[in-house]
């Protein structure tokens, strides 16, 4: 079952999210706290939304996907950005990352999206092999930029005037 997550899943969230960066060799990157999640999830102008998946039998919490929308200049039209998609080790392969991605997909249809968009890590061939089986392009041509830390900072330093 897909659901929308509530404001009680945030500590369930928050382990899972610690779970997905150990998967992906990046555990310590993890910086968020239950209540940065609860503030961004479901505060006054929620940054992000997101939906749990549940074992049918037992009604266990056994992945999550976050997303946001965003904007496109070349379409003029809103479009969907998956942050994060993950389903349990032990839950893999029963169908609840191609139900997360099907609810998220009809999201997009039903509010007029018209594209929906993830990162995938290139070593991560279960993954891309998965996305392609449902039909997702993997764009390498592009490549993701990233400005944090020192050198954001030095960066925002030279904007003329200030923000």
């Amino acid at each position: 079952m897909i659901r929308p997550a509530t404001v009680d899943d945030v500590p369930e969230i928050r382990t899972m999210i610690r779970e997905l960066a150990t998967y992906e060799k990046a555990a310590e990157q993890v910086r968020s706290s239950e209540e940065q999640l609860r503030a961004a999830l479901f505060g006054e102008s929620p940054a992000a939304f997101a939906l749990i998946a549940e074992d049918d039998d037992s009604g266990e919490t056994v992945g999550y996907a976050v997303w946001f929308p965003r904007f496109s200049t070349w379409t003029g039209r809103r479009g969907m950005h998956l942050e994060d998609l993950y389903v349990r080790p032990g839950a893999r392969g029963a169908g609840h990352g191609r139900a997360l991605l099907a609810h998220l997909a009809a999201l997009c249809r039903s509010r007029g999206y018209d594209r929906f968009e993830w990162w995938v890590l290139d070593w991560n061939e279960p993954a891309i092999g998965f996305y392609r089986s449902i039909g997702a392009q993997v764009m390498d041509e592009w490549k993701v930029c990233r400005l944090s830390g020192d050198s954001l900072a030095r960066l925002a330093a030279r904007a003329p005037g200030g923000v």
